[in-house]
């Protein structure tokens, strides 16, 4: 899930966030691999989604260094559509209702299950504008709690709308608040902190399904996915797929406090490191290779760590290994994924604030996004941290499709080639969802 704070207040004058002037020829490079190739990849998505369906919803959170272009985070139960640009809500009811008869075609009423024990108003935000745009599409939309409460919880909010949190029940195999049963429970808690009892062995359709909750998922599984098809699509379209990847190695059990398998973290980082330099070197890349040390489960951006060498992460200070030792909800981190560090070159407008694209997808279709700028982080920095702002992407048309006849790096076609790596990290889930429940599509 996203970290959601304000919108950030800075004059963008409607324009995408533009890279540093020496990196504009290798990104170059890569949107015209991808604009030439739109029929290409198009009939390959549409094949590859006939195989292996799409989850619910998801965000993904790309860095663009101008050479590479590639995401570092899959969300499976996203927050922050109120940082949506609103313009294109039709987008977002057509895609929800796509995606709901897919899931469960005669649904009339859908529950919202959010993340427990919050009262931060742009989360609470988020499930106002969901409930908006679920009642738009044409169904009647409540937002329930896993919380122990007797009572609806209203929240009048800085937007001037009112949220209703309501408590829910169990009867027999349904999830019902008062006389409100619907088919569909729309799940917007990644569970961290484990399973729910109350979303076990339902008769109602859960969406995302609750195994996919982060007490089940692993990031390294994914990006193992997502190299595997990037290389696939880069094979069709003869790009390198480095460019559109990062490099991740694993490293088996750890724990920060007590100091065991720090060897292996030091070893893995400095052989992840020296691949990240030969790639380099071969490409006459003149920047310092990074890693990205994060818990292999979890998100709010918490357990992360940069280093660009072994010595990093030797003997880490008390505070460093706390920090390293637990994610959201106290969860314990006991194994982490080193990922290929990419630099974020793009920066919002005068301000030269670092901005990094995520984009917003339900179903199989990208409805949105914003740049997420952190004032105070750098180009290799975690800007999903505390402080972090947003700017709604500043579609122009619906982002969606290329405009063949402009320039590659024009808007509209930065933007598609963002929903391309978006959607391919998409189709990475997919294949963690079929993998997780066990279901593999008759296309198979």
């Amino acid at each position: 899930m996203t970290n959601n704070h304000s919108a950030l207040q800075l004059d963008t004058s409607g324009q995408t966030p533009e890279l540093e002037a020496g990196y504009c020829g290798p990104l170059l490079m890569i949107e015209s691999h991808i604009i030439e190739n739109r029929r290409r990849i198009e009939s390959w998505f549409r094949d590859q989604w006939r195989r292996t369906p799409a989850p619910f919803y998801a965000s993904v959170d790309l860095r663009n260094a101008g050479y590479k272009l590639g995401p570092v985070d899959t969300n499976l139960f996203p927050a922050g559509f109120n940082n949506l640009n609103h313009s294109f809500d039709p987008l977002v009811v057509q895609a929800i209702q796509a995606a709901v008869e897919h899931a469960c075609p005669d649904a009339r009423g859908m529950l919202i299950i959010p993340e427990r024990h919050t009262r931060n108003q742009f989360y609470l935000e988020s499930l106002a504008t969901m409930v908006e745009l679920f009642e738009l599409a044409g169904f009647e939309a409540r937002v329930g709690s896993l919380d122990a409460i007797d009572e609806p919880l209203t929240f009048d909010l800085p937007s001037g709308r009112q949220l209703v949190q309501h408590p829910i029940t169990r009867v027999g195999r349904r999830i019902e608040v008062g006389d409100f049963s619907p088919c569909t429970i729309v799940l917007n808690n990644d569970l961290s902190s484990g399973r729910e009892e109350i979303l076990e062995d339902l008769e109602q359709t859960v969406v995302p399904p609750a195994q996919l909750g982060w007490w089940n998922r692993s990031k390294f599984n994914h990006f193992s996915h997502y190299q595997t098809l990037a290389s696939e699509l880069a094979g069709l379209i003869d790009l390198d797929a480095w460019h559109l990847a990062p490099m991740i190695l694993d490293c088996g059990q750890i724990d920060f406090m007590k100091r065991e398998g720090e060897a292996c973290l030091q070893e893995k980082v400095g052989e992840l490191l020296a691949n990240i330099q030969a790639k380099y070197d071969e490409l006459e890349i003149r920047e310092k290779p990074f890693v990205v040390i994060k818990a292999d489960a979890g998100t709010y951006g918490m357990g992360v760590m940069m280093a660009q060498s072994a010595e990093d992460v030797t003997g880490l200070n008390r505070k460093q290994r706390t920090r390293m030792a637990a994610s959201k909800d106290g969860r314990d981190i006991n194994r982490v994924l080193i990922q290929e560090g990419i630099y974020s070159f793009e920066c919002l407008g005068s301000s030269g604030h670092v901005a990094e694209p995520v984009l917003y997808m339900i179903d199989r279709h990208v409805v949105g996004g914003f740049y997420r700028v952190h004032t105070k982080k750098g180009q290799s920095e975690n800007l999903n941290s505390p402080g972090a702002e947003f700017v709604p992407l500043p579609f122009t048309q619906s982002g969606v499709t290329p405009a063949p006849e402009a320039s590659p790096d024009s808007d509209q076609n930065r933007l598609y080639c963002y929903g391309v790596v978006a959607r391919l990290a998409l189709l990475a889930a997919a294949r963690e969802q079929q993998d997780l429940l066990g279901d593999r599509s008759s296309g198979d």
